[in-house]
This record gives structure tokens, sequence and C-alpha cells, in this order.
């Protein structure tokens, strides 16, 4: 895929940007490729392209509009003339680069298991940068509940009364996509104790919404639960790792084989952290290719940078923007000498199981509540 999504390195002069706006396309009956595009340009000229509700394409401006024109079946020589007239280029070269374009997408629709989000991009830029109408991410945390034999303090059981009901996180999920947010994670506590997470991801889906799932794992070790989630429409899963325990290796071992886009999280502890070594030496061998981590205490700081130079001589991917189980000691704050990781009250806001928004995961501001209070409201006091 890197060759598919390196960038172009012809830039057209600035102009101005398309109006904003969300737009959809639906393939018609008789395509069999049945695929569906949901485009969201923002007033700064660049966009966001959903494909299949399984993958998030971040656009600069140039890229947004040809999306644009795809999104509106626009023939190629008309694409060329419009491009032409507004960056002054080549009419034979804005017409290669549109074909170009709509090439890779349609390579990106048929390509399985690709990660959650992909920067698909004619120049470089940095991810998070520029105004942005909405979040790109909603963490939605439907319960604090934990299992019986999980600390209690894996969780800010105290800080919620209640958890909604399905209908009231339907409504928030429908909020969130009228808001034009394309990527859903939902996380906890532990998710899979509700017994509405199947319903709930398959009503994302059916949204076009991406739909992640960060969970201890255990119940995904039974491979019918599994597929159930998948066949709702999951796109990617975070599996917190228990590595004393060979059902939470069994639940690793079944993601693997799925075409579905994994994480392992790990938590260092006192107990673990000796073992560092030969646990990732077997997530290797099971072909986990990205992994997250995070310590239980400040005390293993050391190990943690230890952790992470460890993952990086085993060529794995080090995820560091999905919500990690509930910590604020992660390799990014190790670096930076702050928890609070770039992109989080911007990029991405946290739901907490009474429906209150938060900029992030633990930060103490609750800047409404996304069940009873207008998102132009919420989003405006982030």
């Amino acid at each position: 895929m890197t060759g598919l999504l390196k960038p172009l390195q012809r830039l057209f002069s600035p102009s101005a940007p398309i109006p904003a706006g969300v737009y959809h396309y639906q393939s018609p009956p008789d395509d069999p490729r049945n695929y569906r595009l949901h485009l969201r340009l923002e007033e700064t000229g660049g966009g966001l392209l959903i494909v299949n509700a399984a993958t998030v394409l971040h656009l600069n401006q140039t890229a947004a509009e040809y999306a644009y024109y795809l999104i509106n079946n626009t023939d190629a020589d008309v694409v060329a003339q419009q491009m032409s007239a507004r960056y002054s280029v080549d009419p034979l070269i804005a017409r290669q680069d549109y074909v170009n374009f709509t090439e890779r997408i349609r390579t990106l629709v048929e390509t399985p298991d690709l990660d959650p989000v992909t920067f698909l991009d004619f120049e470089r830029r940095l991810p998070f940068s520029g105004r942005l109408s909405a979040p790109l991410r909603l963490d939605c945390a439907l319960t604090y509940r934990l299992p019986e034999d999980q600390a209690a303090d894996s969780a800010p059981i105290e800080r919620v009364e209640r958890e909604l009901a399905t209908e009231e996180w339907k409504t928030i999920l429908r909020k969130a996509w009228d808001a034009g947010i394309p990527h859903i994670i939902f996380t906890g506590g532990e998710p899979t104790l509700r017994d509405d997470l199947v319903e709930l991801i398959s009503f994302a889906e059916q949204l076009g919404q991406v739909t992640g799932l960060l969970s201890n794992g255990l119940k995904l070790s039974q491979p019918a639960y599994l597929n159930k989630l998948l066949q709702a429409g999951l796109d990617h899963l975070m599996l917190e790792l228990h590595p004393e325990s060979e059902q939470s290796w069994q639940a690793v071992s079944n993601a693997m084989v799925e075409d579905l886009s994994v994480v392992v999280h790990l938590t260092l502890t006192a107990d673990n952290q000796s073992q560092i070594k030969p646990i990732l030496d077997r997530l290797v061998s099971l072909e986990v290719k990205k992994v997250s981590l995070s310590a239980s205490d400040t005390a293993l700081a050391p190990a943690l940078a230890s952790a992470r130079d460890w993952v990086a001589d085993r060529n794995l991917e080090l995820v560091w923007n999905i919500p990690v189980p509930y910590s604020s000691l992660h390799p990014v704050a190790l670096e930076t000498s702050d928890a609070q990781i770039e992109g989080a009250g911007r990029a991405w806001l946290y739901v907490e199981p009474d429906g209150d928004v938060l900029r992030a995961q633990g930060d103490p501001t609750v800047l409404g509540n996304l069940l009873h209070e207008p998102w132009k409201k919420i989003w405006k006091s982030h």
C-alpha cells in the first residue's frame, strides 16, 4: 500500500476552496463492488473521505476537490477544464492527476484489511493541523463497568451515576454523524459487558461511520462473538493483552486471522515488566504488527521507555492516538512531560457513559452533554 498512498509530488497554486459541506455517493446496483463514499469538506479547503465506512482518508485541498468531483461522477474532461481554470495548470496534467486519484480510490475500495485512518495527500502536512469543523473521531465510553477480577481503579467509576440506554446512544451516534464525525471508537470500562454492543456497531456502520473497539478481549476468545462484531461492521480493534491469561492470547490469535486492523495494548506492571521481551516476541510470532503501551505506575517509566525501544527493534508500529486503558503514563508522555496527546480536544473528543463530553479520556472539564445539548454548543465550548 505504500506506493499507492505515496503523496503526489506536483503541487498546485492555492485557490479558493469549494464550499464546505458533506457529500455522499452510493455505487449503482449493477456495480459488483457495491461501495459508498462520504466526503466532508472543510472551510480551510481540506477534507475527509470515508471509503465503505471502513477507512478515513485525510485529504489536502487539491485531493479534496478531486474527491468532490469523483463523488459527483464528473467527467474527467470537465474536471480537467475546471481544475485548469482554478489553478492555471495544463488541462492534460489536471486530467491525468484526476484519473490517477480516482484509480487510487478505486484500488482502496477493492483492498481488504486497510487501516482505519490513512493520510492520502498531494503534499506533506501535519496530521492535525488546520481548523476543523468537527473532530475526526468520537471515543464513546459505553460503560465504566469492569470484569469482576479487574481492579476498580481501572476505570473512573465514580464519575457517572448511570449509563445511557441503547436508543440514547443511537441518538448520540446520529448527532455525531450529522456533525460530520466519521470515526467512532467504543471503549469503557469494558464495552463487551454491554449486551447492545453489536447493535450499536451495526447502527454506526449503517450511518456510514468507521467503528473501532477497545476491549480486554476475553469475550473475543469466543469465535462466535467475534464473528458477530465483524458481521455488524467492526473495522478495527485494540485488544488489551493480559499476558498471564491464555484466554487473552487466544483472543489475539483469533483476531489476527480476521479481516480486521488490530492493535494489541500492553500495560506494564510490577509483575510483568521483566517479561516484556518474551511477550513482544510472542506477539511477533502471532504476526501482530501494531502495539500500544502504558504503565500502571510512574515508577515504571524506565521500563516503559525500554519497552518502547524494544517495540522499535522488532519493527512493530507504536500506536499512540487511540484511547488506551485508563492511564496517563504512555510513551508520548515520557517524551513530552505531558500526558495530553496532540489532537485531544480537537481531532477527537471523549463521551462518558452518561453522555458528558470531555476533551479526552481523564480530562476533568465537561464541555456539555451530547444527549441533551446541541452539538454546535458543545463544539464551540471545546
